[in-house]
């Protein structure tokens, strides 16, 4: 997840003309069969959609009553004027019988709306679009809506967690951020449980370059604007949208027949581009330990903004701060970012409270790295971080962290050693089967730390309620773990 610069440590779409091809995800991120469409009849109760997804620390994040299969966004920006305007087509399917439903967007001015091709009203309650068509939604139907908005961008205010999402900057504009980020530049259900699949094309003065996530999918330029295009196929978190713009150092190439796509800030030293030209070798390394890399598209992006302070792993593209590399070319940032492709962005979080799979998967992949680096082994980061841990960081358990402690020590470090103490507890070829595993049973869906405890015991064939019970949940420095 966010990984906050401090040296190595952590402190912190095309719109589709003609015919249109609607398709949800279900819960775990795959496409279900179409199903017959169901007419409305007059024994249906339409119902408001609800304003949240129901997270436990975040109860306004996103919204409920639909399944979001496709984003299409399309919008143009002019850092003159700081000025965006879009059209974001959403495809989705109703969960309920909907009179109203709710999306995320956060300040920028609407100026029209159709579901189904019928003109839809609408009202904004701060943060919240609510959206009534021009008849009920039926749950189990398809259906598409259409939002034309402008205005001058803002990112968003968090006091616990700090900014984010979009931020003007001097060459362009970078839309970043988590827990959420993505509505300050679209509207969106803006909550990880909806996975979805995107297109983007985003139009810039010419001379400019706007990167997103995804594969490329070319730019053409027409009266001083140029668009570029971008197609995340794979199931993705709002929060892990991008849209960087600005003047870049680019490089491409292909991987195993993958395109490689990277852009670094005009301003970021050489270091940089040395550490991102390592993405496909330390991608390689992980595959061995976590099983084959995700997603059609490798590269990073590396800014410069002093407001930006930390890395993401935004799909397939990961952003980097330039201080990461002011000191050399540091990849075991990389290989932190790199890793949630597998732990945090193919298989991904449905409540907050399950940050640590994210982020202590992305902190053991570091320890992973140094160790098929020669530079320390992960027992060494796991022995001097139990001997040197603070006492806040063992009084904050990572499985359940609340949300002012979301990017903690704790989830991140003891998350690492959560892992590690499994590691010793099974053996390591248990342990990598149980990783491999994982990634693959869970790929492009969501997950929670009981299903992966249950894997775990499933794999090993051992009990292992002590051993989380003590890693994640307790509030007492644990016992050095044992093999079991």
């Amino acid at each position: 997840m966010r990984v906050r610069r401090r040296g190595l440590r952590i402190g912190s779409a095309l719109l589709v003309t003609g015919a249109l091809v609607l398709s949800g995800c279900d819960s775990t991120g795959s496409r279900p069969a179409p199903s017959p469409s169901v007419s409305p009849t007059p024994s249906r109760t339409f119902t408001a959609g609800a304003p949240g997804a129901g997270d436990a620390y975040f109860p306004s994040y996103g919204n409920g009553g639909y399944d979001v299969g496709r984003y299409v966004v399309k919008v143009r920006y002019d850092p003159a004027k700081d000025r965006l305007t879009g059209t974001t087509t959403v495809q989705a399917t109703a969960t309920a019988d909907l009179s109203t439903f709710n999306l995320d967007l956060v300040g920028l001015t609407v100026s029209a709306i159709t579901v189904d091709g019928a003109p839809a009203t609408h009202r904004r309650e701060r943060n919240e679009l609510v959206i009534k068509p021009a008849s009920g939604l039926v749950n189990g139907n398809g259906f598409v809506a259409e939002i034309a908005y402008e205005g001058v961008p803002k990112p968003l205010k968090n006091e616990t967690l700090g900014d984010g999402g979009f931020l003007h900057t001097p060459d362009g504009a970078i839309a970043l951020g988590q827990p959420e980020s993505a509505s300050t530049w679209f509207p969106v259900n803006d909550h990880p449980s909806d996975k979805a699949t995107y297109d983007f094309e985003i139009t810039v003065p010419d001379g400019l370059t706007a990167v997103s996530n995804g594969v490329p999918g070319g730019k053409a330029s027409t009266a001083g604007w140029t668009t570029w295009k971008w197609s995340e196929k794979s199931p993705m978190v709002s929060y892990l949208s991008t849209m960087v713009i600005g003047e870049f150092r680019v490089t491409t190439s292909t991987h195993r027949g993958k395109p490689v796509y990277s852009a670094v800030a005009i301003a970021a030293n050489g270091s940089a581009d040395s550490a991102i030209a390592e993405t496909t070798k330390v991608a390689d390394y992980l595959e061995t330990v976590f099983g084959p890399y995700p997603f059609d598209a490798y590269g990073g992006v590396v800014v410069s903004d002093s407001r930006i302070s930390y890395a993401l792993e935004t799909q397939s593209r990961p952003v980097y701060s330039a201080g990461f590399f002011r000191q050399g070319s540091n990849t075991a940032v990389v290989a932190h970012e790199l890793a949630h492709q597998w732990f945090g962005d193919s298989v991904s979080l449905g409540t907050w409270e399950d940050i640590w799979l994210n982020e202590g998967f992305a902190t053991y992949a570091e320890w992973l790295w140094t160790e098929h680096t020669r530079n320390s082994t992960a027992k060494e980061a796991f022995d001097n971080r139990y001997a040197r841990a603070p006492e806040k960081m063992w009084k904050t358990p990572p499985g359940k962290p609340g949300a002012k402690e979301l990017f903690s020590e704790s989830v991140y470090q003891r998350g690492a050693m959560t892992l590690h103490a499994l590691r010793v507890s099974v053996g390591d070829k248990t342990f990598f089967e149980i990783v491999k595993t994982w990634a693959a049973e869970k790929r492009n869906g969501t997950a929670t730390t009981a299903e992966f405890v249950a894997l775990a015991e499933r794999i090993s064939g051992k009990q292992l309620d002590q051993l989380f019970d003590a890693w994640l949940y307790g509030t007492k420095k644990p016992a050095l773990p044992k093999r079991l």
